[in-house]
């Protein structure tokens, strides 16, 4: 069997980054907190769990951590609709379905938020399975999302693709090789410092290219 394909979905595909930094940002302002926007986007990728303490400490985590995240949902609930699928998005799915892969969307996302994206992409009959911030208790650069990830389809081998470095470190702590690519703002270099062992432009890339990754397929 070919191995399963696990796909990130914020930045991966779908285009909300910067719609989540100005989600974060608007949140920390509301509760007296400021942080420059280029920091915030540094650690979008990672978990709304970890991010507060990430970007504004262990005080403001301590203290607030709970009402800026429920504000950033409803910040990031207005932005929504301005969110786009990543080109080739669609195309990269029904392609990996044809070649044999079991492809698990593997976000964080709340569920009402997850809907939406599968709604967009029209992924629901094409992926075997997706996981949400309900799946785990502590989400990336923890592995456990990856882990939960394969478990959905009982995956021996998989292939991460994700376009933060805190998608390579946890599918590198679950054991897992990525594949990234510079849809979310992550350079080449940090990517593959971070573990990726093939970085591309995007996912129409990726496509063109996907037999010289570890997605290839053995005949």
């Amino acid at each position: 069997m070919p191995p399963a394909a696990i796909l990130d979905v914020d930045g991966t595909l779908v285009d909300t980054n910067y719609q989540h930094v100005i989600a974060w940002s608007r949140a920390l302002r509301s509760h007296g907190v400021i942080c420059p926007l280029w920091r915030i986007h540094r650690h979008i990728g990672m978990g709304g769990d970890n991010l507060v303490r990430a970007v504004a400490g262990d005080e403001v985590e301590t203290k607030l951590g709970d009402d800026v995240r429920a504000a950033e949902k409803e910040n990031y609930a207005e932005l929504i609709d301005e969110v786009e699928p990543m080109d080739g998005a669609r195309d990269l799915l029904e392609f990996l379905k044809r070649r044999g892969h079991k492809i698990v969307l593997a976000s964080s996302a709340k569920q009402e938020e997850l809907d939406h994206y599968l709604d967009m992409l029209e992924a629901r009959g094409i992926a075997d399975a997706w996981t949400s911030s309900a799946d785990v208790e502590t989400t990336k650069p923890a592995p456990d999302l990856v882990e939960a990830a394969m478990k959905k389809v009982n995956a021996d081998g998989a292939v991460m693709v994700g376009d933060s470095t805190f998608d390579c470190e946890a599918a590198g702590r679950a054991g897992v090789p990525t594949i990234g690519v510079l849809t979310g703002g992550f350079s080449e270099s940090e990517l593959r410092e971070a573990g990726a062992v093939a970085v591309f432009e995007s996912l129409v890339g990726l496509k063109s290219n996907l037999d010289e990754t570890p997605l290839k397929v053995s005949n």
